[in-house]
Protein backbone atom coordinates (compact mmCIF):
# COMPACT_ATOMS: atom_id res chain seq x y z
CA UNK A 1 0.00 0.00 0.00
CA UNK A 2 0.98 3.03 -1.00
CA UNK A 3 -0.02 6.54 0.48
CA UNK A 4 -0.12 9.96 -1.89
CA UNK A 5 -0.13 13.48 -0.89
CA UNK A 6 0.43 16.28 -2.66
CA UNK A 7 1.28 20.21 -1.92
CA UNK A 8 2.61 23.06 -4.09
CA UNK A 9 -0.93 24.34 -6.13
CA UNK A 10 -2.30 27.35 -6.09
CA UNK A 11 -3.43 30.71 -7.43
CA UNK A 12 -1.30 32.03 -10.44
CA UNK A 13 -0.72 34.30 -13.00
CA UNK A 14 -0.45 33.05 -16.72
CA UNK A 15 3.22 32.93 -17.67
CA UNK A 16 3.81 31.83 -13.99
CA UNK A 17 5.69 28.78 -12.43
CA UNK A 18 4.67 26.52 -9.81
CA UNK A 19 6.72 23.47 -8.20
CA UNK A 20 4.29 20.49 -7.08
CA UNK A 21 5.39 17.90 -4.67
CA UNK A 22 4.06 14.49 -4.16
CA UNK A 23 5.02 12.76 -1.14
CA UNK A 24 4.90 8.94 -0.90
CA UNK A 25 4.70 6.76 2.04
CA UNK A 26 6.42 3.48 2.72
CA UNK A 27 9.79 1.89 1.76
CA UNK A 28 8.91 0.67 -1.99
CA UNK A 29 8.69 4.06 -3.42
CA UNK A 30 11.55 3.49 -5.53
CA UNK A 31 10.06 0.14 -7.25
CA UNK A 32 6.78 2.30 -8.34
CA UNK A 33 6.63 3.87 -11.69
CA UNK A 34 5.34 7.55 -10.90
CA UNK A 35 2.76 10.04 -12.46
CA UNK A 36 0.68 13.20 -12.79
CA UNK A 37 -2.66 13.53 -14.16
CA UNK A 38 -4.78 16.51 -13.79
CA UNK A 39 -8.64 16.85 -13.88
CA UNK A 40 -10.33 20.10 -14.80
CA UNK A 41 -13.92 21.23 -13.90
CA UNK A 42 -16.60 18.51 -16.50
CA UNK A 43 -13.15 17.28 -17.71
CA UNK A 44 -11.95 13.74 -17.53
CA UNK A 45 -8.76 12.75 -15.71
CA UNK A 46 -6.13 13.41 -18.12
CA UNK A 47 -2.32 11.94 -18.38
CA UNK A 48 0.15 14.80 -17.99
CA UNK A 49 3.59 13.30 -17.50
CA UNK A 50 5.29 9.58 -16.26
CA UNK A 51 8.73 8.86 -14.83
CA UNK A 52 9.92 5.58 -14.24
CA UNK A 53 11.09 3.82 -11.17
CA UNK A 54 14.79 5.15 -10.98
CA UNK A 55 13.75 8.28 -13.24
CA UNK A 56 15.98 7.45 -16.41
CA UNK A 57 12.81 7.79 -18.77
CA UNK A 58 10.12 10.67 -18.63
CA UNK A 59 6.91 10.52 -20.47
CA UNK A 60 4.72 14.22 -21.32
CA UNK A 61 2.07 14.48 -22.72
CA UNK A 62 1.72 17.03 -25.80
CA UNK A 63 -0.05 19.76 -24.06
CA UNK A 64 3.01 20.43 -21.64
CA UNK A 65 6.30 18.93 -23.04
CA UNK A 66 8.26 21.63 -23.12
CA UNK A 67 6.72 23.70 -20.08
CA UNK A 68 6.66 21.19 -17.55
CA UNK A 69 9.08 18.90 -16.07
CA UNK A 70 9.09 15.63 -13.71
CA UNK A 71 11.75 14.60 -11.31
CA UNK A 72 11.82 12.08 -8.27
CA UNK A 73 14.37 11.82 -5.12
CA UNK A 74 13.71 8.16 -4.18
CA UNK A 75 15.72 9.47 -1.17
CA UNK A 76 13.36 11.61 0.14
CA UNK A 77 9.72 9.00 -1.60
CA UNK A 78 9.20 12.41 -3.57
CA UNK A 79 8.07 13.24 -7.08
CA UNK A 80 8.28 17.01 -8.38
CA UNK A 81 6.19 18.55 -10.97
CA UNK A 82 7.79 21.75 -12.21
CA UNK A 83 5.11 23.68 -13.80
CA UNK A 84 6.58 26.64 -16.14
CA UNK A 85 4.83 29.43 -18.51
CA UNK A 86 1.13 28.68 -17.15
CA UNK A 87 -1.48 28.92 -19.28
CA UNK A 88 -5.24 29.15 -18.22
CA UNK A 89 -6.07 25.90 -19.47
CA UNK A 90 -3.41 24.07 -17.08
CA UNK A 91 -6.26 25.02 -14.62
CA UNK A 92 -7.19 21.69 -12.90
CA UNK A 93 -6.39 19.61 -9.82
CA UNK A 94 -3.44 17.73 -10.15
CA UNK A 95 -3.00 14.14 -9.14
CA UNK A 96 -0.39 12.26 -8.41
CA UNK A 97 -0.33 8.62 -8.99
CA UNK A 98 1.77 5.66 -8.64
CA UNK A 99 2.15 1.88 -9.41
CA UNK A 100 1.33 1.40 -12.95
CA UNK A 101 0.75 -1.77 -14.63
CA UNK A 102 0.37 -1.07 -18.60
CA UNK A 103 -0.09 2.08 -20.38
CA UNK A 104 0.77 5.60 -18.87
CA UNK A 105 -1.85 6.87 -20.54
CA UNK A 106 -5.37 5.43 -18.99
CA UNK A 107 -5.81 5.92 -15.45
CA UNK A 108 -7.26 2.74 -15.11
CA UNK A 109 -3.74 1.43 -15.43
CA UNK A 110 -2.45 3.34 -12.17
CA UNK A 111 -2.49 1.22 -8.96
CA UNK A 112 -2.43 4.27 -6.62
CA UNK A 113 -3.92 7.70 -5.91
CA UNK A 114 -3.69 11.10 -3.94
CA UNK A 115 -6.21 13.62 -3.04
CA UNK A 116 -4.97 16.40 -5.24
CA UNK A 117 -3.75 19.90 -5.58
CA UNK A 118 -5.63 22.50 -7.14
CA UNK A 119 -3.66 24.66 -9.70
CA UNK A 120 -5.26 27.85 -11.04
CA UNK A 121 -3.81 30.03 -13.85
CA UNK A 122 -5.47 33.37 -13.85
CA UNK A 123 -5.46 35.35 -17.36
Amino acid sequence: QVQLVESGGGLVQAGDSLRLSCAASGRTFSSYGMGWFRQAPGKEREFVVAITRGGGNTYYSDSVKGRFTISRDNAKNTVYLQLNSLRPEDTAVYVCAAGISGTFYSPRNWLYWGQGTQVTVSS
